[in-house]
């Protein structure tokens, strides 16, 4: 596991919008990074779902563990206390889909659930001209985060801006025009980690004109996690 070890020394709590989301960035994450990119060199990657678009291999269950332990007093500052504790999901991911072939959820931002109590981490362990992670700001309602109680009315909403003026074209979101608006980015330096409420409305920093290489030595590759409270 020594390997395997994260340090939180340069963890800074803040937020982000005038609807204030919470976010934090550990720097330096892992003491031994560049373990954790041979390590993924050896698994097995295969798409999971169809919204992401690449490559994912679950990480050692053991290490997931770990890091949870360690882990819990970041999320109880950041984002408030679970009262029975927290249950953690963990995997790589490479991005791997072309612009071109990117079918329409893809073109546009995302959330990885309705639970504001949802909190997702990225690590991001790649040197490519990719970036880290935008967060977005629907036009039309104004919504930043989706709840099971907004979700149908941003849900009809966007079906009405498509229909007026059409999806976006088949590329990676930038600045998330037409019918969203750029509100924050993590720069997703080399073993950074942040850490956000899943709901919030996000999406990836993928560079439309560089390579997306399977290869997770050369790829744009990230540690996800999800956190659920018990």
């Amino acid at each position: 596991m020594k390997n395997w070890a994260i340090s939180l020394t340069n963890a800074q709590f803040g937020h982000f919008s005038v609807q204030n989301h919470a976010f934090v960035t550990v720097n330096d994450f892992m003491e031994a990074p560049e373990s954790a990119i041979q390590s993924a060199v050896l698994q097995k990657f295969a798409k999971i779902t169809p919204q992401y678009p690449g490559l994912r291999a679950p990480l050692d269950p053991t290490v997931a563990e770990a890091w949870l332990t360690q882990l819990t007093p970041l999320l109880e500052r950041g984002f408030g206390q679970a009262a029975e504790g927290w249950d953690i999901q963990v995997w790589y991911s490479v991005v791997a889909v072309p612009p071109d072939r990117l079918i329409p959820m893809q073109r546009l931002p995302h959330v990885d659930g309705t639970d504001p109590d949802l909190i997702a981490m990225m690590l991001y362990l790649h040197h490519t001209d990719h970036g880290g992670t935008a967060f977005f700001r629907h036009k039309t309602t104004g919504l930043e985060s989706l709840t099971d109680e907004t979700f149908p009315r941003y849900k009809a909403a966007l079906e009405s801006d498509v229909q007026k003026s059409g999806m976006p074209p088949a590329r990676y979101v930038t600045d998330g025009a037409p019918h969203f608006e750029r509100i924050h980015a993590s720069d997703g330096a080399f073993n950074q980690a942040v850490f956000y409420r899943g709901n919030v409305l996000h999406s990836g920093i993928i560079d439309n004109d560089a390579s997306l290489p399977l290869d997770p030595r050369s790829g744009r590759l990230t540690i996800n996690a999800l956190f659920r409270p018990k």
